[in-house]
């Protein structure tokens, strides 16, 4: 029998090579051998299952199309399609091909079918079990068709994250495998029916969520908890926004959601496409390798930029903060609105007006000036856009002209109507009176044209607002133009006026907070008849037009039926430094609930003063000091303080990384600038002169929030080194005791302090009334360990707060 462990549950290992923490206690039996070995019999079906995937790989590889393919068209598409399923069923060395088990009792009612399940097998002779499930990254099956392991999306899966003592769902025996190495060392079992058994923290789970964190973010699959798994696997017809504090999820969730939404919804979302919106190329590239590691290859990941961007307008040029602002105001909206239409004349007013005059054969037809009047008037009171209107012009004035033929008794058809629209006199008049327009030169004209902005901008806009958003040199052209960022946004918004974006199936869009109103609209567009899903955190909005609620930028986005899930309880930030950031919130975000942590280590957590003489050496020393340890080093600094320390590593000797080149065991330490530091993570942050990175940006505020987001951006310690005062708010000064203040840390600004005075001096946030009991054998937890990106919990408690989006709700 297995050894129980002082929790209640069984922890069985017996390979020499498992982790202690894994390990049975010293009194246990001798492990058993040879057939009887529960560890070997499971190392041997991942055997036989990689195996398997090897050989559907063979299969997909063998296929031969030749005599398929009706053409070539039929014959790209084959051949894609086969690249991309021999592309998904590689066998990747990092990514353990099951993770978990599900064994079903024999009389469960709960317990699905084999044969239905998509992936199963019936119980052998001799084990108390019904059904038995190995759920991992992706579907295996033998030769015969059978599973042999079932993906983590399937139905039969779901009980894996949410069955629970309370809530079995049918399940007898859940199992967690560890892995060292790729090689499978560690299994832990939980019996849901047993109720003699205390429900206990998964040590094997723990261990997941601590590996120190070297290279890009990976998948959380082996540790999705209950309230991401509802986040995750909800329906393709809603729309989801997750506030959540850092640390608690937010990428990682939305990331899975859509490799679920992939699998439940594949031929609709192959057709409509999915898409994945990130704040800059730094978190793309930090991202890219979840999905492909869950299987899926085909979601597209780029920057809001990246989504506006079109052939001839180039951004290269810059908008001071104001400028920005109002670039982004959703008023916006309405100036291009009228701007697009502003060339459109009535047939009336057109200088030297006369009928039209149509001819056909020895027929002249007329139509009078206020009918043609009458039919313009009538589409720009619709609801259409301004190509669609455009191209529907003609054929009205057709229509007109072909009522005047079958009164005079002719029979006229489709075609003659067609030729009616498409003649020289019915052309002339609708380039004069509903001309074409051009989204980028519109927009040109009025950034440049302050008499047009003003007619388009009246009563929308103020005088001193319109003076703003103008261009100080008009430019020329299109190309030569030095489009901004927020300019570009512009241009696609009158280009939708002009014609209709195309729609996806599907978007998320991370870092949601920072947008402004028109990127909303922006993204919003791409997913107009589809669904999205909104990441983001109130509290670390550093943009001048930051949303102050989710209710105002789920309207931007044109979803204000989405529904608001509010995640508190981090899973990535240690618990002294999430203390510690939290002191900020009162100052940037009043109405989010303090963040918690549920680490079992407080982490390393220093804070230090020094000379400014000594400050870059001071820096070095710290970088030196966490490259001592394991994991990888983020110093993150604010811009102006870069060359200084740039220099100052170099003469150290300490090679430094730039934002989005890879870590690695020979490079662990990269030099942030802290406007790129939102949505990375690093196993130690050695933040630089906190009064520097605030002082860098345009308000107090937006300094404060940039502050919060570099302050939390550690996994397993932070090293703040100042020799500015700190910043009022991070001090505690005139705050209370509680939530969000760590007492007798930096209090008396002047005092330095060492690395180990600042240890577990935090309140301990780390539990809640719903958070699971702690257990001896926690131990294992050091506290400088590393902690995945995941940002996950150790326990399988609820953690949310599910809330319609509503004014003023985060």
């Amino acid at each position: 029998m297995p050894a129980r462990h002082p929790g209640g549950s069984q922890v069985t290992a017996r390979s020499p090579q498992e982790p202690e923490h894994a390990r049975p206690g010293a009194d246990a039996p001798p492990a058993p051998s040879g057939a009887q070995d529960p560890l070997a019999r499971e190392r041997a079906h991942l055997a036989a299952s990689r195996a398997a995937l090897r050989a559907m790989r063979a299969e997909a590889e063998a296929l031969d199309i030749t005599d398929v393919a009706a053409n070539w068209v039929n014959a790209e598409v084959l051949a894609s399609g086969i690249e991309a399923r021999i592309a998904s069923l590689a066998d990747l060395a990092h990514a353990p091909l099951f993770f978990g088990r599900l064994d079903y009792g024999t009389r469960s009612a709960a317990a699905p079918d084999a044969g239905s399940a998509e992936g199963g097998e019936t119980g052998k002779e001799g084990d108390d079990v019904g059904h038995r499930f190995y759920i991992g990254r992706r579907h295996v099956h033998d030769a015969d068709g059978d599973p042999m392991v079932v993906d983590w999306r399937a139905p039969v899966s779901q009980p894996f994250y949410r069955a629970s003592k309370k809530d079995p769902q049918g399940v007898d025996l859940r199992r967690r495998f560890g892995y060292t190495g790729g090689e499978l060392t560690a299994y832990e079992d939980e019996h849901l029916t047993d109720e003699t058994e205390a429900e206990r923290t998964s040590s094997l789970l723990q261990a997941e969520i601590e590996r120190p964190r070297v290279g890009p973010m990976r998948d959380i699959v082996a540790t999705i908890q209950p309230e991401q798994d509802e986040i995750v696997r909800s329906g393709l017809e809603g729309t989801v926004c997750v506030q959540g504090a850092p640390g608690t999820g937010k990428t990682a969730v939305g990331l899975h959601r859509v490799a679920y939404l992939l699998y439940a919804h594949r031929e609709r979302l192959t057709r409509t496409g999915t898409l994945v919106v990130g704040p800059n190329a730094s978190f793309l590239r930090y991202i890219e390798q979840v999905l492909p590691a869950l299987g899926e290859l085909d979601a597209r990941q780029t920057t809001v930029e990246g989504l506006v961007a079109r052939d001839g307008v180039e951004v290269r040029g810059t908008d001071d903060a104001e400028a920005a602002r109002l670039k982004g105001d959703a008023r916006m909206a309405e100036v291009l609105r009228r701007a697009v239409r502003a060339g459109v004349t009535l047939p009336s007013e057109v200088p030297d007006a006369e009928p039209l005059v149509v001819v056909r054969g020895s027929r002249r037809w007329r139509v009078p000036a206020y009918e043609l009047d009458e039919m313009v008037g009538e589409l720009l009171g619709r609801d259409m856009r301004y190509g669609a209107a455009r191209e529907a012009l003609p054929q009205r004035i057709a229509h007109a002209v072909l009522v005047r033929m079958e009164r005079a008794g002719e029979a006229p058809d489709d075609r003659v109507q067609d030729a009616v629209a498409r003649s020289a006199p019915v052309k002339a008049l609708v380039k004069k009176v509903w001309p074409a327009v051009d989204p980028a030169k519109l927009v040109l004209r009025l950034l440049s044209d302050p008499e047009f902005l003003a007619a388009q901008a009246e009563g929308v806009l103020t005088p001193e607002e319109q003076r703003a958003i103008l261009w100080a040199k008009p430019a020329r052209g299109v190309k030569s133009a030095k489009w901004s960022p927020a300019d570009a946004v512009l241009v696609d918004e009158a280009a939708d006026l002009v014609q209709r974006t195309g729609s996806l199936g599907h978007v998320v869009l991370d870092e949601a907070q920072d947008l402004s109103p028109m990127q909303y609209r922006a993204v919003g567009r791409r997913c107009s008849t589809g669904s999205a899903t909104v990441l983001g955190d109130l509290a670390q909005g550093t943009t001048p037009w930051a949303t102050e609620s989710w209710s105002t930028a789920l309207s931007h986005l044109g979803k204000p039926e989405a529904v608001v899930e509010e995640l508190t309880e981090g899973f990535r930030v240690p618990r002294d430094v999430i203390a510690y950031a939290s002191r900020l919130l009162p100052a940037i975000a009043p109405t989010l609930t303090p963040a918690t942590s549920v680490r079992e280590s407080p982490g390393d957590f220093a804070v230090r003063r020094t000379d400014p003489a000594e400050r870059d050496t001071a820096v070095v020393d710290a970088c030196r000091e966490a490259l001592g340890k394991e994991g990888s080093i983020g110093l993150i600094a604010a811009g102006p303080r870069l060359p200084a320390l740039t220099a100052a590593l170099d003469a150290a000797g300490l090679r430094a990384l730039s934002p989005g080149e890879e870590t690695s065991q020979d490079a662990r330490l990269t030099l942030v600038p802290a406007d790129l530091a939102k949505g990375l993570e690093y196993d130690h942050v050695v933040l630089d002169e906190p009064a520097a990175l605030v002082a860098a940006e345009p308000d107090e505020r937006t300094g404060l929030r940039r502050l919060y987001v570099c302050l939390t951006r550690a996994v397993s310690g932070l090293t703040v080194v100042h020799a500015e005062p700190l910043p009022a708010p991070l001090t505690g000064q005139g705050q209370g005791q509680g939530q969000g203040q760590a007492p007798d840390q930096e209090q008396d600004q002047e005092q330095e302090q060492e690395p180990d005075q600042e240890q577990d001096t935090a309140p301990d946030r780390a539990r809640t009334a719903t958070a699971p009991t702690s257990s001896p054998d926690r131990a294992a937890a050091q506290p400088g360990a590393g902690r995945t990106p995941e940002e996950q919990p150790p326990g399988g408690r609820p953690r949310g707060a599910r809330c319609p989006a509503a004014p003023g709700t985060p």
